[in-house]
């Protein structure tokens, strides 16, 4: 598959890093000389420099036999043209990251039906809800759903003295017997595992564990941690993110309080959120966090501007009181860094954004895509057609690849955890979760 990509940020070169890793075709058109010669000296893809919305640089980037366009730089309008002049030269697909709600109104002169966009992503829209998620999950450090809902990957950091801890997951696969829980990665000192029966579960390792929606409140206390209901959250900062995330709060009658040093952001938020509590203040002093009843908080997101500052509040909530904490981290190195500080979970808009995009690049019989924070592996929901290679035969009588496991089978309403005998078959749904290195081979035996 051939895709160009627009911007070198953070978002473009995540994807095109991710996607070059598996093979596509992939051309990446940036601005700044000084990105994409980052761009062309650590990836093997094709980098030019120039403005993406360009007809010169876009034919020069073969736009004309592209399956994929991807319009992410930093700059909404710059995004919106060059989707338009893509869509006039030929582009299958066009996906475009835009922040501006004012482009979202269907009907309006500069709708997407217009400026030829075929998906508009708004990073802090994705962000938001999945802040939420995280919220809603007591333990939970990543939460994906899968098969509208059915299924949830969820990340889990183990606590020392826990039903998991210092067990291997053949012992816990005893002790369980009840339950339709299966472990797809363990994540210990940066290095990610697919586990195999052998594999054991320290105190500290993150896990990610594939779990029947209906019995995934269940996992929280196998890891250590107590259920809890969620009633008062603080949120950190006034940015668009917070707006989003308000009014997910106020739509489940959760108690709300925004901090922002911002005085005129202040009074605009009120006016979004007439049901929050906003307070013109600064999220680093400790005296007020306590003033304002962090000790109490179910919940404190950081959403200021600063990664820094989101870290240090974070961690000032976290050592006042707060149950659950949850930062935004804008940079992808930082996000390894989240757990081994104390806090909770970490939220990106640029990997929100990347997770909402990678839905959209998988061809034929790949119904959604989740990458995660921090990690080098991605989940896969995929279709199993009537000629694909899997199909029919025993999991045992496969030769599935070594970095990825299979470990989830939806058939109709049944969630099946599978074992060697079963077999997959046509108009089955399966999770799978991989490393990077095995994605081509996966596709490949569903094809």
């Amino acid at each position: 598959m051939r895709v160009v990509i627009i911007g070198a940020g953070a978002v473009g070169f995540h994807l095109a890093e991710r996607l070059s890793v598996e093979g596509q075709d992939v051309v990446v058109i940036e601005a700044d000389a000084r990105r994409a010669a980052a761009v062309s000296e650590q990836l093997d893809v094709l980098a030019l420099t120039g403005n993406g919305a360009s007809l010169r640089n876009l034919e020069q980037a073969g736009i004309d036999r592209t399956d994929l366009f991807l319009a992410v730089s930093g700059e909404d309008e710059v995004n919106l043209v060059a989707c338009l002049a893509a869509s006039r030269l030929g582009a299958r697909f066009k996906v475009a990251r835009i922040s501006n709600v004012d482009y979202y109104t269907r009907g309006d002169v500069l709708s997407r039906e217009h400026l030829g966009v075929d998906l508009m992503i708004n990073p802090e829209r994705e962000c938001a809800w999945e802040t939420f998620q995280l919220l809603n999950s007591e333990a939970a450090t990543d939460l994906v759903r899968f098969a509208d809902g059915r299924v949830q990957l969820v990340g889990l950091r183990v606590r020392e003295g826990s039903d998991v801890a210092d067990k291997s997951l053949a012992e816990i696969a005893q002790m369980l017997r009840d339950r339709h829980y299966i472990t797809v990665a363990i994540v210990r000192d940066g290095r990610t595992e697919i586990p195999t029966g052998s594999s054991r579960i320290e105190a500290g390792d993150l896990i990610y564990v594939l779990a029947p929606s209906d019995e995934a409140d269940r996992l929280a206390p196998m890891a250590g941690y107590p259920s809890a209901k969620l009633r008062r959250v603080m949120i950190a900062g006034g940015r668009d993110e917070a707006i989003y995330l308000g009014e997910y709060l106020e739509e489940h009658n959760v108690e709300c309080t925004i901090l922002d040093v911002d005085r005129q952001r202040c009074v605009e938020l009120a006016e979004r959120l007439p049901r929050a509590l906003v307070l013109n203040a600064d999220a680093t002093n400790l005296e007020l966090l306590e003033m304002e009843g962090i000790e109490g908080a179910d919940g404190f997101v950081a959403y200021t501007g600063h990664d820094d500052t989101n870290m240090l509040s974070s961690l000032l909530a976290k050592s006042s009181g707060a149950r659950r904490v949850i930062s935004l981290i804008q940079r992808f190195d930082y996000m390894p860094l989240v757990g081994r500080v104390g806090i909770d979970a970490a939220v990106s808009p640029k990997m929100s954004t990347v997770n909402a995009i990678l839905r959209y690049v998988r061809r034929g019989n790949v119904l959604s895509v989740a990458t995660l924070k921090g990690i080098d592996a991605e989940a896969l929901e995929l279709d199993v057609r009537e000629r694909a290679p899997i199909a029919g035969r025993t999991l045992q009588e496969v030769d599935f690849p070594e970095n990825a496991v299979l470990g989830i089978i939806l058939r109709g309403e049944e969630v099946i955890l599978p074992r060697g005998r079963d077999v997959v078959m046509p108009g089955d749904k399966v999770i799978v979760f991989a490393l990077p290195s095995s994605i081509r081979e996966i596709e490949s035996l569903f094809a």
